[in-house]
């Protein structure tokens, strides 16, 4: 059978949304906590700990919680929604990119957390010793700090991007499960089994879903080893 005729216009639809929004949610994700994470590293400033106490707060909140808050800041409604709306004419409720900006915040203490581990394992003695040479703070962390936590990036970027193919309770709390739009693999799973018969539909979706998380898990953690050894680390 070809491979086209596995699933169904929907199945493939929602599929390839879901690969779409994780990407996307990475992308706009990962600068933001390379951001945070050298910030959270680095640096002794008033109000660090409420900082470290936000970024992670969404890993520990139930992502229903997160959607919900989202809501309250993104939507037409909202400070930053109502904004965005009467200003640019931009609508992130229910929209596709509400979908990744879900995700973005779901994954974004995920990256950060691995991208602080490594950023902390840098020789703080190279940076110092760049510095007497004559470098400065911006070539300091382009030509030591950078390549020297690109293992920790990468793997920071694979994770995330695996995490966000799961994100379920903040895109429908926020996104809504609009088929074509905002419907991911997990919605989408979820619709499945709200339907009578739809336990075929919700297992075939669910061995993508595994064999999604698997390839990526395992790609990071063999391309991390890889770079770790390369900087020697």
């Amino acid at each position: 059978m070809p491979l086209a005729d596995w699933f169904s216009t929907d199945e493939w639809q929602a599929i390839g949304l879901t690969l779409v929004v994780a990407a996307r949610a990475v992308m706009f994700g990962l600068p933001l906590a390379l951001g945070l994470a050298f910030a959270l590293s680095r640096w002794r400033f008033a109000g660090r700990g409420v900082l470290d106490t936000l970024t992670y707060l969404p890993l520990v909140l139930p992502p229903v919680v997160v959607g919900w808050m989202l809501l309250l800041l993104f939507g037409l409604h909202g400070p930053i929604g109502a904004a965005l709306h009467d200003w640019f004419g931009i609508r992130l409720v229910f929209t596709r990119a509400g979908a990744i900006l879900a995700c973005a915040t779901m994954i974004l203490p995920l990256m950060v957390r691995t991208i602080r581990l490594s950023l902390d394992a840098v020789d703080p003695g190279l940076e110092q010793a760049a510095r007497t040479l004559g470098a400065g703070a911006w070539d300091r962390f382009l030509t030591i700090t950078l390549p020297l936590a690109a293992p920790g990036v990468l793997v920071a970027a694979i994770t995330g991007f695996a995490a966000a193919l799961g994100e379920f309770g903040a895109v429908i709390t926020f996104a809504a499960n609009i088929p074509g739009q905002t419907q991911t693999l997990p919605l989408a799973i979820f619709s499945a089994l709200q339907s009578p018969g739809g336990e075929a539909v919700a297992g075939r979706l669910s061995l993508v879903s595994v064999a999604l998380a698997v390839v990526f898990l395992t790609l990071a953690e063999r391309l991390g080893r890889r770079l770790r050894a390369r900087v020697g680390r």
